[in-house]
C-alpha cells in the first residue's frame, strides 16, 4: 500500500502513471536480459520455449537429456544418451505410449556404446507444430518423413531403427523408402506398412473386435469422448494390450503426460480416420504412399519381435517374414509380455539392437 506524506502527495493519476512507467521498464529490462540485445541464438530460444513446454504439460524424461530442434515442419524434443560420435540409434514410440518405453532401453544401448536418440513423435510431449497453419496430419509416410527430417537437421547419414506400434510402422517405412539411412532395424511386430485401398475389406469378427477403437475415434462422441478421458482411455489400451504388465501409477502418468501436447487428439484421430480413407492425406505425400500401397520389400537387415502376452492387434510372423528379404530373425519373448515390448522386456529389446547391429 502507497502511503503518502503531509507534505508530499499524490493524485491516483499520477501514481498509475508511474506504476506504468516502472513496469514497462521492467519488461524493458527483462526482454533485454533475454534477448541479450540480439545476441541470443534461435537454438536459445527454441530451448527456452520448449523448457516452458515441458513444464507446462509436465513432461520431465526420467532418462538422458531433453533437447528440442526444428526439423522439417516440427520442432522435436527428443531424449538423447551418448556421445555424438558414436553409431546412432533412433528409437521411436506409438501410441498411447512415449518416450518413456525405451527408459530402460536407453540406458543400457548408452553403455554399449552407442548415441541413442528417442524423439517424441508429431503431435506428443514437447514436439510441436513450427506453424499453426500446418495441418495436423497423421498419415504413415508423414511421420516416417518426419523422422528423416530429424536425421537431417542433426546431420545424421545413418542409424539403426527401432520401433513400437506408430513407431515399428515408422520405421519399417523408413527401411523401405530410405534404405541407404538405415542401418539395421529392430520391429515389435513385425511388418506394418498400411495400406487404405485396403480398408474396406471386412476381418473375421474377433480380429474386427480388436479394433474398436478405431472404428470408435471415427465419430465425433469418438473424438470428444478421446479428448474428454485421455488419461482414462490410455490407461484402458494399456491394459487391454499387455494383460500381464502391472504397471504402476507413477510409471503411467510420467508417459500419460505427454498425451495432453495440444495436437494430440488431432493426430490421433487422423491417424486411425486416414487408415479407414475417412480422412484425406496431403498431396505432397502422394508419391511416398504410392510407393507404400505396393507392400514394399525391406532389404534392412531386421529382428522381428513379438511379446507372448500382446493383447493389441498384430500378425502372426507367418503374415510378413517373407517381407523381409535381407538377413533376417524373429524373436518371440516370453514371459507375459504384452504389446509395450521395449518397456516390459527392455533388455530383450536392447539384445536385439545389440545383435542386428552386427548382421
Amino acid at each position: 500500500m502507497l502511503r503518502c506524506s503531509s507534505t508530499q502527495r499524490h493524485s491516483k493519476d499520477d501514481i498509475d502513471r508511474e506504476r506504468r512507467r516502472l513496469l514497462g521498464a521492467g519488461a524493458m529490462a527483462l526482454a533485454t536480459s533475454w534477448l541479450g540485445a540480439g545476441s541470443w541464438t534461435k537454438e536459445r530460444l527454441n530451448r527456452r520455449r520448449a523448457a516452458e513446454v515441458s513444464k507446462t504439460i509436465g513432461a520431465s524424461p526420467t532418462f538422458g537429456t531433453l533437447k528440442h530442434i526444428d526439423a522439417g515442419v516440427l520442432n522435436v524434443g527428443y531424449v538423447e544418451m551418448g556421445r555424438a560420435e558414436r553409431p546412432v540409434v533412433l528409437l521411436l514410440h506409438g501410441w498411447p505410449y512415449d518416450v518413456h518405453t525405451y527408459a530402460g532401453v536407453a540406458p543400457r544401448l548408452e553403455s554399449a556404446g552407442y548415441r541413442v536418440l528417442v524423439p517424441y513423435l508429431r503431435g506428443f510431449g514437447t514436439t510441436r507444430f513450427r506453424s499453426a497453419n500446418t495441418i495436423r496430419n497423421a498419415q504413415q509416410s508423414a511421420i516416417a518423413a518426419d523422422m528423416i527430417a530429424l536425421m537431417d537437421a542433426l546431420d545424421i547419414e545413418q542409424v539403426i531403427v527401432g520401433g513400437v506400434d506408430w513407431g515399428a510402422r515408422t520405421a519399417n517405412i523408413m527401411a523401405a523408402l530410405w534404405p541407404e539411412r538405415c542401418k539395421a532395424m529392430v520391429s515389435v511386430s513385425g511388418y506394418l506398412i498400411g495400406n487404405p485401398e485396403t480398408s474396406g475389406t471386412p476381418l473375421p469378427p474377433a480380429a474386427e473386435y480388436q479394433w474398436w477403437y478405431q472404428y470408435y475415434f471415427t465419430t465425433e462422441r469418438g473424438r470428444a469422448g478421446y479428448e474428454k478421458y485421455r488419461h482414462d482411455f490410455a490407461r484402458l489400451i494399456w491394459r487391454l494390450a499387455s494383460p500381464s504388465w502391472e504397471f504402476d501409477d507413477a510409471t503411467f502418468q510420467t508417459s500419460a503426460a505427454a498425451l495432453d501436447n495440444p495436437d494430440n487428439v488431432a493426430i490421433v484421430i487422423h491417424n486411425y480416420r486416414w487408415r479407414l480413407k475417412l480422412a484425406q492425406g496431403e498431396a505432397r505425400y502422394d508419391d511416398l504412399e504410392g510407393q507404400l500401397a505396393r507392400a514394399p520389400s525391406i532389404s534392412v537387415p531386421t529382428i522381428t519381435l513379438e511379446g507372448d502376452a500382446n493383447g493389441a492387434p498384430h500378425p502372426d510372423a507367418s503374415a510378413y517374414a517373407a517381407k523381409f528379404v535381407g538377413r533376417y530373425g524373429h524373436r518371440v519373448v516370453s514371459g507375459g509380455i504384452g504389446h509395450n515390448l521395449p518397456q516390459e522386456a527392455p533388455a530383450a529389446f536392447t539384445q536385439a539392437v545389440l545383435d542386428v547391429s552386427g548382421y
